[in-house]
């Protein structure tokens, strides 16, 4: 059967999850491409798969067939992939379950951004990312596509973070902000304060906030060359990760 009708209840559904308010009601969010589909499956969050008729998918998992039409309309980009899996939000985790390499972003508001970000926590070893209450929705459509499947793959969680850093300094972790004036270059830390830590990383246009910056063991930041007064905050965030694990 081919699922034609966009008056189909399950395809009003499919619709509805392009808007956050409908991804929190219902605990699930649409990835598009067999690549992102099949992260999803490997992480054990994939309850659906939509795959356009005439075209198949090896998958094991619940498949319905749609039109071209159905397709276009579920999916966020101008030209559909051929396949797209509906996934089920991974439950949050404790803070017993952190582990030691901690990514802090706060009020991060570009989605393209936030999945790079995401893609260079995991190639660089971060163990759980924690996103302020205000930062972009992890299940926005761009974020998700800028990922490449990663966000299966670490702990993303959401926080107060001004509490939570309490909490992190309490246990005795060093906490980075980012920061020029008055920072350290991050090439300059001993291996020993690289082994329990958290990075924050601020908002595009205006960084870490103050209150956010008084809380912190020390501001990092990366040296550059004269004239360069800045960098994209997914690129820095990159960087930073990859001295911070050398």
């Amino acid at each position: 059967m081919i699922i034609s009708s966009l008056e189909n209840e399950k395809v009003k559904k499919y619709i509805k999850l392009s808007k956050k308010k409908y991804r929190e009601e219902y605990g699930q969010f649409i990835v598009e491409g067999i690549h992102s589909v099949r992260e999803a499956y490997k992480a054990g969050v994939l309850d659906e798969v939509l795959v356009r008729e005439n075209n198949e998918c090896e998958i094991d998992c619940k498949t319905y067939y749609v039109t071209e039409e159905v397709m276009k309309k579920i999916s966020s980009v101008d030209t559909p992939q051929t396949v797209m899996g509906v996934c089920h939000k991974k439950g949050d985790i404790d803070n017993d379950r952190i582990c030691k390499r901690i990514l802090i972003l706060d009020r991060l508001q570009d989605p393209g951004n936030l999945g790079t970000i995401i893609r260079s926590a995991c190639a660089f070893g971060i163990d759980t990312i924690v996103l302020s209450e205000n930062t972009v929705d992890v299940y926005n459509s761009k974020v998700l596509r800028a990922t490449q499947g990663m966000i299966f793959h670490i702990n993303i969680i959401q926080r107060n973070i001004l509490d939570f850093i309490d909490y992190l300094k309490d246990n005795e972790y060093n906490v980075y902000g980012t920061n020029v004036v008055n920072g350290e270059d991050v090439r300059n830390l001993d291996s020993n304060m690289k082994d329990k830590f958290a990075l924050i990383v601020g908002n595009e246009g205006s960084g870490v906030r103050e209150e956010v910056s008084l809380k912190t063991t020390k501001n990092l930041y990366i040296k550059m060359n004269e004239g360069v007064e800045s960098l994209n905050v997914a690129i820095a965030t990159s960087i930073l990760l990859y001295e911070l694990g050398r």
